[in-house]
């Protein structure tokens, strides 16, 4: 696509996403005209839909805002259309999905605005995407959705538990990666989880998974997992990971479950013979949320170039948290627990300038930890983390 296509798609979205209650109207006029004039799409999307609305503007905004960029676009499309076989998605769905969305844009954007030049660029830019995406899914030969048993569940926390399955065949994948899983109490509600261990010949994966307030589906993992049910996987998706023998040192950054992804690739790295350094700052909001320390601090003694420091923005704990009353003992390898918003943490190190950066938590963090780093003089180049969709 040439520069003047891609403004005018950009301009049209843009317009309508700033009008009042505009992501939410162009979202239910795409789904209502999609159910319309395609019943049997229906049956592709879940029943409950609030979350689902969301994801689709921000998956539209995410796209767009890479459409000249096609070496990080194509990659993202390509994936997305090797998920999207686990639907069982043909390439007519992809025709049917285009033609509703530019009509919900039409019907919301200016009707003098939307010229004949306008909605050419919108089928070119349309037809980019589908045709990337069919293409993809049908050069793949891996299985579009893998079946796991869980074979262990582990409550750490009052609202977060590890849980471990066994996949009918083993899945490659890189670790940093995530992928989209469907568990046995929420029919058609995928929900992306990181894996918190690297690929194995085994098929063994492991998930960390908090309870999101008012969620569908975390609570139920949560509350509800038992030893035994079948989950469903998609395909890998996501760009993280460190490369073999790369030399620039790195900063990773996590809260949370945010460090399922990084710990993944730690445990990845320490198989390899030399890596560069790597500084984590791992935080949390009470001190119990550091769930994972045991193994970083394994993970540090065990690996001299990777340095671990601790950050909590309360030094208490939560009212709910059974603390035995015995002092904590400090872990070998670990750095002074620090006290503090960690993307302001972080900051206050210095720009990292020397230092590829990764950042994994909820979209805030992500977007306030990226935004501090490069208030401090952190390249925006440098700085990586996946989709906030």
């Amino acid at each position: 696509m040439d520069s003047r296509t891609v403004a005018l798609i950009r301009t049209t979205f843009k317009a309508v996403a700033a009008e009042e209650g505009g992501p939410e109207k162009l979202a239910s006029s795409f789904y209502a005209t999609l159910f319309s004039d395609h019943p049997y799409a229906r049956d592709f999307f879940p029943a409950a839909m609030d979350s689902q609305r969301d994801r689709l503007v921000r998956a539209i905004s995410y796209t767009l805002d890479r459409l000249e960029e096609p070496d990080k676009l194509l990659p993202f499309l390509e994936q997305l259309g090797r998920d999207h076989r686990k639907y069982g998605v043909q390439p007519e769905h992809y025709v049917a999905v285009a033609t509703s969305l530019k009509s919900a844009m039409r019907r919301f954007g200016d009707t003098e605005m939307w010229t004949d030049e306008i909605d050419q660029a919108w089928d070119e830019g349309l037809s980019v995407i589908a045709e990337t995406m069919i293409g993809a899914a049908q050069k793949e030969s891996t299985p579009a959705v893998w079946s796991g048993t869980v074979v262990e569940q582990r409550q750490v926390l009052r609202n977060l538990t590890v849980v471990r399955l066994q996949l009918d065949q083993p899945m490659s994948y890189a670790a940093g990666q995530y992928l989209s899983v469907q568990v046995p109490s929420r029919p058609r509600m995928w929900r992306y989880l990181s894996p918190a261990v690297p690929a194995n010949t085994n098929g063994e994966i492991e998930f960390h998974i908090r309870s999101v307030l008012g969620g569908w589906v975390s609570p139920a993992i949560v509350g509800q997992t038992r030893i035994g049910e079948q989950w469903l996987l998609g395909s890998p998706l996501g760009g993280l990971g460190v490369p073999r023998n790369v030399k620039r040192k790195m900063l990773m950054v996590c809260c949370g479950t945010g460090i399922a992804p990084l710990r993944a690739q730690l445990m990845s790295m320490a198989q390899r013979r030399t890596n560069p350094k790597v500084q984590l700052f791992v935080g949390g909001h009470h001190p119990c949320d550091l769930y994972d320390l045991d193994t970083l601090s394994r993970l540090a003694v065990a690996n001299p170039w990777l340095t671990v420091t601790p950050v909590t923005e309360n030094d208490e704990y939560p009212w709910w948290y059974e603390d035995s009353g015995e002092p904590q003992a400090e872990l070998p390898g670990l750095q002074p627990r620090l006290t503090g918003q960690i993307g302001k943490v972080v900051a206050g190190f210095g720009p990292w300038a020397d230092r590829d950066v990764q950042i994994v938590g909820s979209p805030s963090m992500v977007q306030t930890t990226k935004f501090r780093l490069m208030a401090a003089g952190t390249q925006t180049r440098n700085i990586r983390h996946d989709p906030l969709f």
